[in-house]
């Protein structure tokens, strides 16, 4: 992906299609209007999925709890998402085998009619699933689930283990535009829309701000789909300032506590909270996230952050299902998301559907995606592509469900020995390249061949090495500090004393590449690095987390 190449294309070319927000549905929308061979821009304000894209709790699944409003209240509109999802999931998965895999689930009963209860609802959820390839629920003994995870209460009767998935959201939307931009698309980050050029009342053109250089340029389009999640509204009243808003934001967080909390691979479903929630306890790398939230966010301007009582909430949901919870000092990260949800008469977020809806504004043209959730993404997208193409008199099909992304055709984990052996780095050094660039691991490593040094790790905590920024600036539109450590890598979300630690190192990599200057670089290091302070001090945490 080349940024400049793709700003010299959005002045001199007219789209069939600008998608706006570059998140898991525009992204996928994206790669779905190039596989049907349309001319597609896409653009974002910040970084791929640099907003709620990035920060889900990483699970590909049906929803356990639609299941159970579903039945509970014989809603067919949350039994239709739990279909979708189920039947989604296989297809996430199968596209990109190194970002996303099954994961087990446990979910702790205290009594005998509790398991009975949960794992009937769960053979339903397979029985719904029963075409795909995961693993069945089963109901373990105390015994048996102690085994699995170890750090569980003893207080407990007996576990009910069932299967979704977990992705590597981040890098899964950034293997979506990155596919989009190698099927033909025009592909830029931090490129964003102030206003719309129009003939009558049709939209023809959008003005944008080149973010980083401050140029102003407009990018001529047929038709322009809106993908922007929780900040739809402000595109579409920008398109048609007499439209209502559709879109209630909901503020979901997540805690970032050490791997030993569960001391496992699988991950625990919390299924009984105080306000009627579920809460996940799930491994990621080298910890656990702890989450989510459910509240109303109306700060749409102000980016979510972790705070004092989310914490105390999440721990306290935690205390009743392990022998040990963990204090609030021993919190090493957390992240904030804004969930998209479509408004509805329903009383509060929590009940909200989280389907999506393909809205057409007739007055401007303008076509908006709304609400959806990451499992879903694929087929939100395609929902949009067909108007798109509905609108464009075109006969083309959505070809993604079979379309592997970028790293995943092929893709083998066990080819890191054969890394290790060309390349002579670490076991885990490999293992990591192969999980998070798949058949293009390969790419990476070779940049050692131009610069021997590159091959060095940025700390012995983590398998990061330094060929790997040469790589993410070069091949991945990696722009910002925080483009390579919160979303490149994940280490904003798993550790943010050790991710202002490695700010300067990673400046020091993009400022070879980028150009900056010593003034630039330095400035750089210093406003990330006072970010992540701030993120520390909203949260309450040790101020020793701050690296000075």
């Amino acid at each position: 992906m080349n940024r400049k190449a793709s700003i010299e294309r959005f002045q001199n070319e007219e789209f069939d299609v600008c998608i706006i927000g570059a998140g898991s549905s525009g992204a996928g929308a994206a790669l779905d209007a190039a596989l049907r061979g349309y001319r597609v821009a896409l653009i974002d304000r910040g970084d791929f999925a640099g907003e709620t894209s990035s920060r889900s709790t990483k699970l590909i699944h049906g929803g356990v709890r639609y299941l159970e409003q579903a039945i509970k209240k014989l809603d067919l509109a949350q039994l239709r998402q739990v279909r979708h999802g189920l039947a989604e999931r296989r297809t996430v998965i199968r596209n990109a085998p190194h970002l996303a895999h099954p994961l087990s689930l446990l979910t702790p009963v205290f009594s005998f009619f509790e398991g009975v209860y949960i794992t009937i609802g769960l053979r339903l959820y397979d029985f719904f699933a029963r075409h795909d390839t995961f693993p069945k629920g089963r109901w373990l003994s105390k015994k048996e689930a102690m085994a699995q995870m170890p750090t569980l209460t003893h207080n407990m009767h007996s576990a009910v283990q069932y299967y979704d998935g977990q992705l590597n959201d981040a890098r899964y939307a950034l293997a979506l535009a990155h596919s989009a931009a190698e099927g033909g698309a025009a592909v830029a980050t931090y490129i964003n829309v102030t206003g719309f050029e129009r003939n009558g009342n049709r939209l023809m053109a959008a003005k944008v701000e080149d973010v980083l250089t401050g140029t102003s340029f407009s990018i001529k389009s047929r038709l322009f789909l809106n993908c922007t999640g929780p900040y739809a509204d402000a595109i579409r009243l920008m398109a048609n300032p007499k439209i209502e808003p559709r879109i209630r934001p909901s503020k979901g967080v997540h805690i970032t506590l050490p791997r030993e909390v569960l001391q496992s691979d699988s991950a625990m479903l919390i299924p009984k909270t105080a306000d009627g929630r579920v809460v996940f306890a799930i491994p990621f790398e080298d910890k656990v996230f702890v989450g989510t939230t459910d509240d109303d966010y109306a700060d749409g301007t102000r980016e979510p952050t972790l705070e004092p009582d989310e914490i105390r909430y999440l721990l306290d949901t935690l205390r009743p299902y392990v022998a040990n919870v963990p204090d609030a000092s021993e919190v090493q990260a957390g992240f904030g998301g804004i969930r998209p949800l479509i408004v509805s008469n329903r009383a509060n977020t929590k009940a909200l559907l989280r389907d999506h809806e393909v809205e057409e504004d007739p007055e401007s043209g303008l076509l908006s995606l709304l609400g959806g959730k990451w499992t879903t993404y694929r087929l939100m997208a395609q929902d949009a592509v067909d108007r798109v193409a509905e609108r464009l008199n075109s006969q083309a099909r959505s070809e993604t469900a079979t379309h592997y992304l970028v790293g995943g055709e092929n893709y083998r984990f066990d080819d890191w020995h054969t890394l290790q052996a060309t390349y002579q780095l670490s076991p885990d050094v490999c293992q990591h390249l192969m999980q998070t660039y798949g058949n293009r691991a390969e790419r990476v490593a070779r940049l050692i061949r131009e610069n021997s040094e590159w091959a060095e790790r940025l700390c012995t905590e983590q398998p990061y090495i330094l060929a790997e920024v040469i790589y993410q600036v070069r091949e991945e539109m990696a722009v910002t500090i925080r483009d390579v450590l919160a979303r490149r890598w994940r280490l904003e979300l798993l550790d943010w004393r050790l991710t202002s630690e490695l700010a300067p190192a990673v400046a020091e990599l993009m400022a070879s590449e980028l150009s900056w200057s010593p003034d630039e670089q330095a400035t750089y290091i210093r406003q990330y690095q006072a970010l992540v302070a701030t993120f520390i001090r909203q949260a309450g945490l040790r101020t020793d987390l701050i690296t000075a």
